[in-house]
């Protein structure tokens, strides 16, 4: 069936405005990729030139879902890899920026749902390797790949309809598992909680079901009826505030709480600039999210 379909049962009337003609077909990501390998010294490594293409080409063309997509609904997404080292002529390590994208109804707007930085990205190329998707083998650049492409198509099914990414993020999870055996870097549990492992098992853990839930309040209750119902749409978000508060109590502070307001503290900031709830939410916000307090600081000034 057409992923918009899904929606159906959590919003009749936008998806009533964006549903696509049935039997259209694409691909799921519409990924921009780009690989910066000029701080490596030494040798010529030209050859990383077609990097960016490859990786690109295996998000863009690979079917990842059963679900049916139409082009404007593939998601929307951007992939940094930046290669700091090399290990040897063929052996490279750096850190990789991905980001996703999804629409906001009823506007020309798009919002940021998660943004990770990946310290830990460790793999071997040769100039005219080709990347072969295979989710039952671990390989350290795909396996990479596979678990961010499931990463984001867990996070983009939540913010349409409560806990609907859930089998993505099992899918994720049983990557990280797999890739655990290799002892690669960025894989394991141990020495922090900013680890693929850590990350998405936070996400499917059941305490953390109110993050889950708030991905979906934020995004359809909160920003895709932000036009329509201003107000309402604002104490949505507010509420759904109080509720991660509440989270945090219960399990401190996490990698997964973090990532959401990574990607948020700004449009947060803007949903409640110069509303009745500004004083408000701007007590709560630096309760939740210290970090970005300088950006909060904008709601009462």
């Amino acid at each position: 069936m057409l992923r918009r379909l899904r929606r159906i049962i959590c919003g009749t009337a936008l998806v009533a405005l964006f549903l696509p003609a049935m039997g259209a077909r694409a691909q799921e990501f519409a990924c921009n990729v780009s690989v910066d390998y000029t701080q490596l010294q030494g040798s010529d490594y030209t050859f990383l030139n077609e990097l960016d293409e490859r990786i690109e080409e295996y998000i863009n063309n690979n079917v990842w879902t059963q679900d049916r997509f139409d082009d404007q609904e593939r998601i929307d997404c951007e992939l940094k890899l930046t290669l700091d080292q090399a290990v040897s002529l063929t052996s490279f390590q750096g850190k990789l920026a991905v980001s996703m994208r999804r629409p906001i109804y009823g506007t020309s707007q798009a919002t940021t749902v998660v943004q990770f930085l990946d310290p830990d990205i460790a793999f071997n190329y040769t100039q005219g390797t080709s990347l072969t998707f295979d989710l039952e083998r671990y390989e350290p650049l795909t396996s990479v790949l596979n678990f961010y492409a499931y990463l984001m198509l867990g996070y983009d099914y939540d913010t349409f309809s409560e806990f609907g990414g859930t089998q993505y993020f099992e899918t994720a999870r049983r990557i990280a598992e797999r890739a655990q055996n290799s002892g690669a870097p960025g894989w394991l549990t141990v020495g922090g909680d900013q680890g693929r492992m850590n990350l998405v098992s936070q996400i499917l853990d059941a305490r953390y079901r109110p993050l889950r839930q708030a991905y979906f309040t934020y995004h359809f209750g909160g920003l895709d009826h932000f036009v329509i119902e201003t107000d309402a749409a604002r104490q949505r978000v507010f509420t759904m505030l109080q509720t991660l508060r509440e989270l945090q109590h219960n399990v401190s502070r996490s990698y997964a709480i973090d990532a959401f307001f990574m990607a948020k503290y700004a449009e947060l900031t803007a949903v409640f600039t110069g509303s009745n709830l500004s004083n408000q939410a701007y007590q709560l916000l630096s309760e939740v999210d210290p970090a970005h307090m300088t950006k909060y600081n904008e709601l009462v000034r």
